[in-house]
């Protein structure tokens, strides 16, 4: 376990190839940590599709609950989004189904522009719609987001023009982390009906990965 990727944000640019390996090595830190519950993790997807920037969420959900959905809850999809008009009740109908579980929270973000492309992820609460100035709920125990774009004054439009190629390479390499974390978290709790899927599922980066052991090794 690296437990400097337990204590700070990390940072992690998309555009590395080893880039899913290293979130999905931070993430699984976090699931393998005894300050989390040891039940599998819930995650919660945040966005509309209306908006092509803000659709990273709900497109990493919607694949995440293909491949995901049996064995790890995955809420907030192209078909069932959570966004500003929902997110109150959603969180609360998540929480009472899933009381003792950790909530990944995973969402668009605006950022410097240095960490444009990049994706974080650390430990605590992320707060849906402050890029662009909406007061709603913090949501989640951790936090990963892909900055698709930069702060600014003109935050909306941001949202609205950034490129659908840059939002699919985000997602992309967001899910392939997020499937690698899951595989090894179930490796290391033998949960064999879950492994055998995730032999089932095509993952280009899984490839990457060590297979023996519930640890990731991005170096």
């Amino acid at each position: 376990m690296h437990s400097d990727s337990l204590k700070k944000t990390q940072y992690i640019n998309s555009k590395e190839k080893n880039a899913p390996i290293v979130l999905g090595e931070h993430l699984l830190d976090f699931l393998q940590s005894p300050d989390f519950s040891q039940a599998p993790p819930v995650f919660v997807c945040i966005g509309s599709d209306r908006v092509t920037g803000d659709s990273l969420g709900p497109l990493i959900g919607s694949r995440l609950k293909k491949q995901l959905g049996r064995h790890f809850p995955v809420y907030g999809t192209l078909d069932s989004p959570i966004h500003a008009l929902n997110l109150d009740e959603a969180i609360q109908n998540i929480k009472k189904r899933h009381s003792n579980n950790t909530i990944i929270a995973i969402d668009a973000s605006l950022g410097t522009k240095r960490h444009q492309g990049y994706i974080s992820i650390g430990k605590g609460s992320l707060l849906p719609g402050a890029g662009v100035e909406k007061k709603l709920n913090a949501v989640g125990d951790v936090f990963i987001t892909g900055i698709i774009n930069t702060a600014g004054r003109f935050a909306h439009l941001a949202l609205q023009t950034t490129r659908l190629s840059t939002v699919m390479h985000l997602a992309d390499c967001m899910i392939d982390g997020i499937l690698l974390a899951c595989r090894y978290y179930a490796l290391d709790t033998d949960s064999l009906e879950a492994l055998w899927d995730f032999e089932d599922l095509y993952s280009p980066m899984t490839a990457l990965a060590p297979t023996t052991g519930a640890t990731l090794d991005a170096n």
